[in-house]
């Protein structure tokens, strides 16, 4: 059996959590299930980091000892991960007894091996970064390159580690494993790091006398640990290094970081391995910023998300879904309550919700709720299984390389053809005609493709996943979810016992309302009461179920200011930077094409709009989004649920649209 270890850095607890600890903690919950899945052992590593300056200077702030301050955030962080769905194996703390233990025998051995010196150093020292800076490494403006501050000069007698003795075989390590760093990016940033001259040896050491809040250095009671070097030997003292057992059978494992600590665990991390006769870890998996607005989350900008509220408000497994889905492994990537509510009700109440619950009570009208016996299968039905094995390949190898939103979006375009093969197969036609058998193979094709699906997404949304399984009529008792050979899955479209109970209805996801639906909503209900008072409630009545009130009336000249024109899709692809996002080239009879971004992601697959002729307004302003420019808009219908664009047939490209 294999085992697989898998940590989040160590919160620093000068602050509550926020949704980049939520994100990367989410990601290390949904590989460690994912590897369960595949019957590996499996060790989740997540905890605090707790000393340092800042600490001492946030517990002052808030007048408590810095003891007393850390118990309290570190509580926070703990107390969060099961708001989120997060089930780890172990949360470590600086400030235990066992890792101050194995910290001091980690410095220990590598004094020993002559690689710890005492010196003098003079040099630019950031508290927020709580480490020193060289000249080479600030900004051109002598700033911290991370805080944009500037920092400030201390010289004084410390313990230094020789990191620069192991950075050429650092660079070498990195260059033989080209996977050792991902995506990457970051490791062509590490590379360039270690090129540059800029990184020397490591002081590891603060005095007592400036600093007394850290983990006393073995071999000198007048000084403490740098924080850094202390935090780092949490993965392996979580595992009760040297001697502990955890350690033989986990070590080594899979980091995941984001990109601001990308230097500690790139270049600290394994020159401190390599020095201690320690194996190195297997990955160092880095992931990009969260954006609210296009700005990192600031409390003075005031865009920080609180993880909790959002997972009390719309469900911790939406929330993971829309967190995987909505950020490529590696970039940055944006933050709206209206995108995750956008996200919640295309995806999960209109694909997956949708699909659930029509099929399930077709299953209880035609077949009394139990799983019907398939026949001979059609070349329709084959075309399922052969998707359902792609979906499959494609999630396993994509989640193994951390690859969460691809692996996503192949499984929904599995849920987005089933929704199709519903409406081509008519299962209510069939029952209407009395042809029971292709009846009961058309929803057994269905119900099986679903329990694939839902075997899929346990990794990341397991509340949701065990409730679909169940509704599916599959064990999920004790030991669930049970071992999944993703291959032999793939290769045998079964796993449903004819005869076997499924539930008699679903209701997976409701839709639901962002708060510009909402507002929406008030206004028109404070208009409808407001001016006459109450004598327009005639045509209030009159105005239900239809569509959205006519705009104010416009001159015609605004109109025919517009360019509208028809052109052909000549090809289609997805944003790379943004999934709810297709980039078309369409030709205009222009002789070149243009290249148009238009939002409609979530109800067109690229291939689908491949020589189709749409209409574009040519004249707005060309607009960048997301690193790609746009010169025009696509015209669409539609609302927040469906968007459908505007075809026409057979008219040569160019044509006005009048």
């Amino acid at each position: 059996m294999k085992n697989f270890f898998v940590t989040t850095p160590i919160y620093y607890v000068n602050a509550s959590p926020h949704l980049g600890h939520a994100y990367t903690t989410i990601v290390a919950d949904v590989l460690a299930r994912y590897h369960r899945l595949l019957g590996e052992e499996t060790f989740f590593l997540t905890g605090t980091d707790e000393h340092g300056d800042k600490i001492v200077q946030a517990a002052a702030g808030n007048n408590q000892s810095p003891q007393a301050f850390v118990d309290e955030v570190s509580a926070r962080f703990r107390n969060l991960w099961p708001v989120l769905g997060v089930a780890h194996d172990r949360f470590v703390r600086t400030t235990d007894p066992q890792h101050i233990r194995t910290v001091q025998a980690f410095l220990q051995r590598v004094h020993d091996r002559g690689d710890i010196y005492f010196g003098e150093f003079g040099g630019h020292y950031c508290y927020g970064c709580e480490r020193f800076y060289t000249e080479k490494e600030l900004n051109a403006d002598g700033l911290c390159p991370q805080h944009l501050t500037k920092p400030e000069f201390i010289c004084e007698k410390n313990y230094f580690f020789r990191m620069s003795k192991y950075l050429p075989w650092l660079a070498e390590h990195i260059e033989k494993n080209p996977s050792f760093i991902r995506p990457e990016r970051y490791r062509n940033e590490v590379l360039a790091m270690l090129e540059s001259g800029a990184l020397e040896d490591l002081c590891i050491s603060r005095p007592k006398s400036r600093l007394s809040w850290g983990i006393e250095l073995p071999f000198d009671a007048d000084y403490v640990c740098y924080v850094w070097f202390d935090a780092l030997i949490n993965y392996i003292s979580a595992l009760g290094w040297p001697d502990g057992e955890d350690f033989g059978r986990f070590w080594p494992g899979e980091h995941l970081v984001a990109k601001d600590i990308l230097k500690p665990h790139a270049v600290f991390w394994p020159a401190m391995l390599k020095s201690a006769g320690l194996p190195l870890f297997t990955h160092l998996n880095v992931h990009g910023y969260w954006l609210v607005r296009d700005a990192k989350m600031s409390k003075s900008l005031g865009n920080v998300i609180e993880p909790g509220d959002m997972c009390r408000r719309f469900g911790a497994d939406a929330f993971r879904y829309f967190l995987l889905r909505e950020m490529h492994f590696g970039s940055d990537a944006g933050f709206s309550e209206d995108a995750l509510v956008v996200r919640i009700n295309a995806d999960l109440a209109n694909d997956l919700g949708n699909l659930f619950s029509r099929v399930l009570s077709m299953a209880a009208k035609y077949c009394d709720s139990r799983v019907p016996s398939p026949h001979a299968l059609e070349d329709d039905d084959m075309a399922v299984a052969e998707l359902c094995a792609t979906a499959m390949h494609n999630f396993a190898q994509t989640f193994a390389a951390v690859q969460f939103s691809q692996g996503l979006e192949s499984l929904w375009e599995l849920v987005r053809a089933l929704n199709k093969y519903v409406d081509a197969q008519a299962p209510w036609a069939l029952y209407k005609k009395g042809d029971t058998e292709r009846l009961g193979t058309v929803l057994h094709v269905l119900l099986t493709a679903m329990r694939k699906v839902a075997l899929c997404l346990w990794p990341v949304m397991p509340a949701t996943a065990q409730a679909m399984l169940e509704q599916l009529g599959q064990p999920t008792g004790e030991g669930f979810p049970r071992f999944v050979d993703f291959s032999a899955e793939a290769e045998t479209f079964s796993g449903l016992e004819p005869g076997a109970s499924l539930a008699a209805a679903s209701n997976l996801f409701p839709r639901i309302e962002g708060k510009k639906e909402e507002k929406e909503k008030t206004s028109a209900g404070n208009k409808e009461g407001g001016k006459d008072g109450g004598k327009g409630t005639k045509v209030a009545d009159a105005a239900k179920g239809s569509a959205a009130p006519a705009k104010e009336q416009a001159d015609f000249a605004h109109f025919s200011a517009l360019d509208v024109r028809v052109g052909t899709v000549l090809t289609a692809g997805k944003h790379p930077q943004a999934d709810r996002i297709l980039r078309l080239e369409i030709d205009f009879g222009e002789g070149i094409p243009r290249q148009i971004l238009s939002g409609i992601a979530a109800w067109y697959a690229p291939e689908d709009l491949v020589g189709r002729q749409v209409c574009a307004v040519l004249n707005f302003a060309p607009r960048k989004i997301r690193g790609l420019v746009s010169e025009g808009m696509v015209l669409t219908a539609g609302d927040d649920t469906c968007q459908k664009i505007l075809t026409v047939d057979s008219v040569p490209n160019g044509s006005s649209v009048n």
